[in-house]
């Protein structure tokens, strides 16, 4: 017959391995929602330097449900370009951030996404989510700020803002992880390039 000890032991091994398969195994849509970037890249275009990224996010239940009883989300991105420079601090560049307040009508159904002056409705939150998911052609800066044949670095993040939420909700916002969503620091380094000879 086992010893109480032994008893005790076998079942702190059945907990511990029990923790450890939830944690390996937990669902993919618990792990999904700490957003990341997929894609990134500074692209020349005409007499621009310009931005294409894809974000990988979702929102939780918590911030749908939000949006659905008419609080407003905004999804910010924030670039820099700077130079290295081995004798002193690196050297800024550019720096542009854009913002999209994503805002949710009961009386028609549709939720509005808004950048700057342009605004676009969507029949679901999903179809409303993807031009923020996918950025393309965001000028960053003109092509002639950077010299041909430097190597310049780029630093880009994603995040929800909750300074812009309703007063009551920038309260509950702080320190609570169901409104927290951002991404690292996503950086890398891109050569610049002279513009072609028309």
């Amino acid at each position: 017959m086992p010893s109480l000890r032994s008893v005790r032991d076998l079942a702190s091994a059945l907990a511990l391995s029990l923790l450890v398969a939830g944690t390996l195994f937990a669902p993919a849509s618990a792990q999904a929602r700490d957003p990341r970037f997929g894609y990134a890249a500074m692209q020349a275009k005409d007499d621009d330097y310009v931005l294409e990224a894809d974000v990988h996010f979702t929102l939780n239940d918590r911030l749908e449900d939000a949006v659905q009883r008419g609080v407003a989300l905004y999804f910010v991105f924030e670039v820099e370009v700077s130079r290295d420079r081995w004798y002193w601090f690196d050297e800024e560049i550019g720096r542009r951030i854009r913002t999209y307040r994503l805002s949710y009508h009961p009386l028609t159904r549709s939720y509005r996404l808004t950048l700057g002056s342009l605004h676009q409705n969507f029949d679901t939150l999903e179809e409303a989510l993807q031009p923020v998911r996918r950025v393309r052609g965001w000028n960053i800066i003109p092509r002639d700020r950077l010299k041909a044949g430097n190597s310049y670095d780029v630093s880009l993040r994603f995040q929800l803002d909750t300074s812009q939420l309703p007063k009551p909700f920038q309260v509950t916002a702080l320190g609570s992880s169901d409104w927290t969503l951002e991404t690292d620091w996503l950086q890398w380094t891109f050569l610049a390039t002279a513009p072609a000879v028309p």
